[in-house]
């Protein structure tokens, strides 16, 4: 019997409306076939210590699985602790154009809110 990595609870963080209609909008866009998966993590870099992760990607071992208004998303287990409750949104204004992070954890972030430290 095969069992499934998806996870029932809530993911550990939220989109906003706004988010949530670019997301759609982006995977529709790419053509994105049904192994695509919204990845959302963090990697090392940026001018605060750590930057975001979002992009559409292939599931890796050891990612957890979750299913946000139609879109799989999947995370690095180990990614949790730094983006727990953090919101996502999606701006389209004439400054502003891109996701937001706003991320409870982090310590300190950079002027462009792609970076941060924990």
């Amino acid at each position: 019997m095969e069992t499934t990595n998806v996870h029932v609870e809530a993911p550990p963080v939220q989109f906003t409306e706004n988010a949530i209609a670019e997301l759609h909008r982006l995977k529709s866009e790419l053509a994105a076939d049904g192994e695509s998966y919204l990845r959302i993590g963090v990697k090392g870099g940026g001018c605060s210590g750590l930057s975001y992760l979002l992009a559409f990607d292939k599931k890796e071992e050891g990612d957890r699985e979750y299913e946000v208004e139609g879109i799989s998303v999947v995370m690095n287990k180990a990614h949790v602790m730094y983006v727990l409750g953090m919101i996502i949104d999606w701006e389209n204004g004439l400054n502003n154009r891109g996701f937001t992070f706003n991320n409870p954890n982090a310590k300190e972030t950079c002027g462009c809110g792609q970076s941060f430290s924990a």
